[in-house]
């Protein structure tokens, strides 16, 4: 195997455990919350984008107008966001978090950050600021290439 190829193996494999890792605290945490995964991740894009129309939910999470907005008011009902009439087009409704959809959201990423916490307190000095090169590089290098949108495209 050459060093590409070897590279190209240890990123998958990092980014398997990591994702897998990730997606089973969110997973959990979810649950415990009464929430679905994919209510999670509506509340993430709320949260980035301020404010989100139900059709535009619908859009980034891949489903019907219909199936966001009773995820919306799922997620209304249960006090994590309101819904409230876009004041540029009284015809389109608006979901953005509240208090406690925003405490939910940190308590997840909290849970998160401490299993990253566990994972560097594990790492020896000398292992952390290999790790810190090696990610400093990646960064640099990601940066500098194309917009993921194109990047799909041009893999297909």
């Amino acid at each position: 195997m050459d060093s590409s190829q070897a590279f190209l193996s240890a990123l998958h494999k990092w980014m398997k455990v990591y994702t897998h890792r990730s997606i089973s605290y969110f997973s959990v945490f979810a649950k415990e919350h009464g929430l679905s995964l994919s209510q999670l991740g509506a509340l993430f894009q709320i949260q980035h984008k301020g404010c989100f129309s139900v059709s535009n939910l619908g859009e980034v999470l891949d489903i019907t107008p219909a199936a966001a907005s009773q995820m919306l008011d799922r997620l209304a009902h249960q006090g994590l966001i309101v819904r409230s009439e876009d004041p540029h087009d009284r015809r389109v409704k608006q979901a953005s978090l509240t208090a406690l959809g925003e405490s939910t959201l940190a308590e997840s990423f909290l849970i998160h950050k401490n299993w990253l916490n566990a994972l560097a307190t594990s790492l020896s000095s000398e292992e952390q600021l290999q790790i810190i090169t090696a990610f400093d590089l990646l960064s640099e290098k990601t940066e500098h290439l194309a917009d993921p949108q194109h990047d799909v495209e041009s893999l297909s």
